[in-house]
């Protein structure tokens, strides 16, 4: 199954109506075709960033305990590797797509002793006086 994305290349800072510079592009538009007949989806909360000089290498798993230490190996169930060219045009996608969101949802916190309300991490512990 293949699906057609559409990509922008050339975003001119112009208002409507007005003419574009000369040394300007116009926009263009280019077609990419993506099959997707042999991707497999996977959830992760766990991902690792190692490399080399040459290749950016980043392992995705699943933490079964994410408050904490793990006592168990966190299972590595994909690898990515790329080079430091794809890595960065990947991280400028996620950081639009991050910026999205957070402007539609409000900002995400990545600590998760901030995200858990306090009662709740003291349930089971004894409490001291």
């Amino acid at each position: 199954m293949a699906k057609d994305i559409e990509i922008e290349q050339d975003k001119s800072k112009t208002s409507p109506g007005s003419t574009p510079p000369t040394t300007a592009a116009a926009p263009q538009q280019q077609q990419v075709s993506v099959d997707i007949s042999k991707a497999h989806a996977a959830y992760s909360n766990f991902c690792r960033v190692t490399g080399t000089p040459e290749e950016l290498i980043i392992d995705f798993g699943l933490n079964t305990q994410p408050m904490g230490v793990p006592s168990d190996p966190i299972e590595i169930s994909e690898r990515i590797v790329m080079n430091y060219f794809t890595a960065k045009r990947m991280m400028a996608a996620l950081q639009m797509s991050l910026q999205r969101h957070e402007a539609a949802f409000g900002v995400l916190e990545t600590d998760v002793q901030k995200r858990v309300m306090p009662g709740v991490m003291r349930q089971g512990s004894p409490q001291q006086k």
